[in-house]
């Protein structure tokens, strides 16, 4: 064989597959049934031959295409069935519809978000979108209120960070704080913001569009006082903002502001002692007191309020301030025991406990913790926690001295509580009525936290005193009712509920299991005042539940704003807790 017949392509029916067409056109493939050799083995000549049993049609004149994307000849596309069960190789892939859409998948038409409406007061609404993703948050209405180009973005997170740190150092939870931020930089047409609110730091972060850098602000909280005066006209103020018939600038939010904040306070610093000594002096009736205890009591926790504005005048901590608050009324009473005069010293000491025990702060700090703001809540039951322990403090060295005295403190002498109703309920009252003046609380408030107060202590005492329930769920089912009153007089107000519940759970604080606890203690009796202060807890942590839950039960029925029903109302954090 010669070199020219090597080179010269084997035809065996078919064009051999390793030569390519001029200018890539397709190249004509002729199929060849197999070869059958002798020893019955068929052999393929051409990787394009067609296998033996399929029938191929031939068209002549027309060129067959050799590209591995094409579709063989005689294997056509299958048409998709209505409902197949597996998707194949060959089958385009499918979108369903709107309405087969999965429930994994956000639908084409978007995700229904309940959008807020204008009859609903602005907690609601702007708690309502709080809890909401960035996303999926409706878009703010026109901005009537800014000047031409809006106002500027540093500005408008300025108002919002002051605004905020006015509420947080008043003792507003963490969750309204935000929800009230986020309502003052919506009302400037700021929609894409994220407020954040700690202890002491406020932060809020403003980013325009996706391309866009945000904006960050922050601001600490230095100082704190309790103002619920000032509470209300900030409400107010957040109130005309979030309203969109009412036109307020930028300047005119600033004065206002500037205005809040220079407002002296309504009750001048007598008022508040006095108030102090009627409110020990109430609680002291409430554990079984008379005339004599009443006059004892109050003078006890005026003189413990002077020193206390002493020590504040002095630049004190507020751990030595509830230190030196404690000790009159518990040296009173061991004066009062030592000296044989008849009277209950128990009821003495509680009542000056009374005026002292933190009920706002642990208010605050459960229902951070139950709304999901894990590391505020710790630090405010961390700075009760300070404060317990600085009564505890006071009232202990006092006791401890009287003990080594001889004094004969019976931990027994106030158990017996003599039923007196009509007393008891305005002794309940007017304890509410005080605790309200010492929140400096607006004038026009007091008279419905002085109701709320007496309902509490009304559905306390017919469940534990006559129903036999116990104290724990006693408290809470009455500290329930004050938060269901104190919600649905702050909807009828549109202000704050603070003002409406704080001074009401003033008679349900555990005022005589504290000081029981304290003096089993200083007794040398170890086990009997742990026991007592662990009552103490579990009735403070009742009052703190029973509160939220009450507020949260009336906004469970109340529904959420724009939706038809109260099960589209979305949760704080998390549902399940993964």
């Amino acid at each position: 064989m010669t070199d020219a017949e090597d080179r010269t392509p084997r035809s065996n029916g078919t064009k051999s597959a390793s030569r390519a067409p001029e200018g890539f056109s397709a190249t004509r493939v002729q199929p060849v049934p197999a070869v059958r050799t002798g020893d019955g083995e068929s052999s393929l000549t051409s990787g394009f031959a067609v296998p033996e049993g399929l029938t191929v049609s031939r068209t002549e004149g027309e060129s067959e295409t050799t590209s591995e994307f094409t579709v063989p000849q005689g294997l056509g596309l299958p048409q998709q069935p209505a409902a197949e069960p597996e998707g194949s190789a060959f089958s385009p892939p499918s979108t369903p519809g709107v309405r087969r859409a999965p429930h994994a998948f956000t639908p084409p038409s978007g995700v229904p978000v309940i959008g807020p409406t204008r009859n609903a007061p602005w907690q609601d609404r702007m708690r309502t979108m709080l809890r909401m993703p960035v996303a999926e948050r409706p878009a703010p209405e026109p901005v009537q209120r800014a000047e031409e180009g809006g106002p500027a973005v540093p500005r408008v997170l300025d108002l919002t960070l002051r605004i905020g740190e006015l509420l947080l150092a008043g003792g507003e939870g963490a969750e309204d704080v935000e929800t009230a931020m986020f309502a003052v930089c919506r009302s400037y047409g700021l929609d894409r913001c994220e407020p954040t609110v700690t202890f002491t730091q406020l932060s809020i972060s403003y980013q325009p569009s996706l391309v866009d850098d945000p904006v960050t602000a922050s601001r600490t909280v230095r100082r704190r006082g309790t103002d619920y005066t000032r509470l209300a006209a900030v409400f107010r103020l957040v109130d005309d903002l979030s309203d969109p018939e009412t036109h307020v600038s930028l300047e005119e939010a600033y004065r206002r502001l500037a205005d809040i904040r220079r407002n002296r306070h309504p009750y001048p610093g007598w008022v508040l002692t006095a108030a102090a000594g009627l409110l020990a002096g109430a609680a002291s009736l409430l554990v079984g007191g008379g005339p004599l205890v009443f006059v004892a009591a109050v003078a006890g926790a005026m003189l413990g309020d002077r020193l206390a504005w002493l020590c504040a005048g002095r630049g004190l901590p507020e751990f030595y301030q509830f230190t030196v608050a404690a000790m009159p009324p518990a040296a009173i009473g061991v004066a009062l025991t030592l000296s044989h005069v008849d009277v209950k010293a128990s009821a003495v000491i509680t009542g000056g406990l009374f005026a002292l025990l933190p009920g706002r702060a642990l208010v605050a700090s459960v229902q951070d913790g139950l709304t999901g703001f894990h590391i505020t809540a710790t630090a405010r039951l961390l700075e009760v926690m300070y404060l317990f322990v600085g009564i505890v403090t006071g009232v202990l060295v006092v006791l401890y001295f009287g003990v080594k005295l001889g004094a004969p403190l019976d931990p027994d002498a106030a158990l017996g509580i003599s039923e007196r109703p009509v007393l008891q309920i305005a002794a309940s009252m007017l304890l509410s009525l005080t605790f309200a003046v010492l929140l400096q609380q607006e004038r026009s408030t007091v008279p419905w936290v002085t109701l709320n107060g007496g309902v509490a202590w009304s559905a306390y005492a017919a469940m534990h005193h006559v129903g036999g329930i116990s104290a724990v769920a006693s408290t809470a089912v009455a500290a329930g009712l004050v938060g269901l009153f104190g919600q649905l007089l702050s909807r009828y107000r549109f202000a704050s509920a603070l003002p409406f519940t704080t001074a009401a759970i003033g008679p349900l604080l555990p005022g005589s299991a504290t000081y029981f606890g304290l003096l089993a203690i200083a007794q040398n009796d170890i086990d009997r005042g742990l026991v007592s202060l662990a009552k103490a807890a579990s009735l403070a942590m009742a009052i703190a539940i029973g509160v939220n839950l009450g507020s949260e039960i009336f906004r469970l029925f109340l529904g959420a704003p724009g939706g038809t029903s109260a099960s589209k109302r979305r949760a704080a954090k998390r549902t399940r807790g993964f």
